[in-house]
């Protein structure tokens, strides 16, 4: 039985990571920073009905050594899925590049050190959609630029984290060097395994819950997070994907389309009004989470998946789909106020 860990094992990725694994019949080990939320794991895998016999935890953390090389040992395969991400604008935005860049770092190295096979590791269309440049349409060539002073924190983090990995392997000696497969999801979206609902889900929680004002001319791409484990598996198995970028999107949509798909499903709180442009940058000096938006409005953002489809055969679903059920799940879990 092949084995493979999978970091950030409580996340709202990292959990659905762990439940396609276990039903595929690999050997499973998650990595928490903290043993105390075990059970939160072994409860979300029992609500899908998996046996856990094969799952086992160690206790890491992305700014400390201890605990990596234990969590890789015997595995064949490693899914670094395990990120810091604050919403908002952290004062400091080493808070955030830190830890990314610090704790790729911590897992490569014992990777590489242990004999593994391959890693995928979860990045964003974050380190790829902002150029500065003008550009709208985007593909795995493109990369943000780290060193704009509009980039925001959290595209810095997860730039300089993917570079990072890919100089570490690139960097590797012998005959049996690790393999890297890098993931770039958009906006992920779908159900939820625990309460982590994961940050795109917590706007979809704050428009079921009337708590924003209007509509930010915002275009994003959106995936469900069934789709995302289910490509970091995909890119696991394949040779094909070896060496390669994949950004996985299932379509772009304005934040209005957004809302609109959630009115039309009955969450009449969701706002139809546009905001302007220069309000959501006025609104983002008072608010942590509006500041970040500030730097989307009235662009164009178009990340295709084509290379995840075509190579690796992957087929994700509607993410409108997606939009209601999240929505109809978060309220039947009792997460939105």
């Amino acid at each position: 039985m092949e084995k493979v860990l999978v970091t950030g094992a409580t996340g709202f990725i990292g959990l659905h990571c762990v439940a396609q694994l276990l039903m595929e019949g690999y050997a499973v080990t998650g990595t928490l920073r903290s043993a105390s939320r075990i059970d939160e794991v072994k409860q979300a895998m029992t609500e899908k009905q998996l046996a856990t016999d094969n799952l086992s935890f160690v206790e890491a953390d992305l700014l400390k050594d201890d605990g990596w090389d234990e969590a890789v040992k015997d595995c064949d395969y490693v899914l670094h899925v395990a990120s810091p991400f604050i919403v908002g604008v952290p004062k400091d935005e080493n808070e955030l590049i830190k830890p990314a860049v610090e704790g790729t770092e911590r897992v490569i190295t014992a990777a590489i050190k242990a004999g593994v096979k391959k890693m995928v590791l979860t990045s964003s269309c974050a380190a790829i959609n902002k150029p500065h440049n003008g550009k709208t349409h985007f593909t795995e060539d493109d990369w943000t630029d780290a060193e704009h002073k509009k980039t925001p924190a959290y595209y810095k983090s997860k730039t300089l984290a993917e570079r990072r990995a890919w100089d570490l392997v690139g960097a590797q000696t012998g005959d049996s060097p690790m393999q890297l497969t890098v993931i770039n999801p958009a906006g992920v979206i779908g159900p939820v395994l625990s309460n982590d609902i994961g940050t795109s889900n917590v706007f979809l929680k704050q428009l079921i819950a009337g708590e924003v004002p209007g509509c930010p001319q915002m275009h994003l791409g959106f995936v469900d997070v069934r789709d995302v484990a289910d490509l970091h598996i995909l890119a696991m198995k394949h040779d094909d994907a070896n060496g390669q970028r994949f950004i996985a999107s299932e379509r772009e949509l304005w934040f209005k389309d957004v809302t609109a798909i959630m009115r039309d499903a009955g969450f009449d709180k969701a706002p139809s009004r546009i905001l302007p442009n220069w309000v959501v940058k006025i609104l983002g000096l008072f608010n942590p989470e509006l500041k970040q938006l500030g730097s989307f409005v009235g662009q164009e953002n178009f990340t295709p998946s084509d290379k995840a489809r075509n190579t690796l055969g992957w087929k994700p679903r509607n993410a409108c789909d997606s939009v209601i059920e999240t929505a109809n799940q978060l309220v039947e879990r009792g997460l939105v106020n």
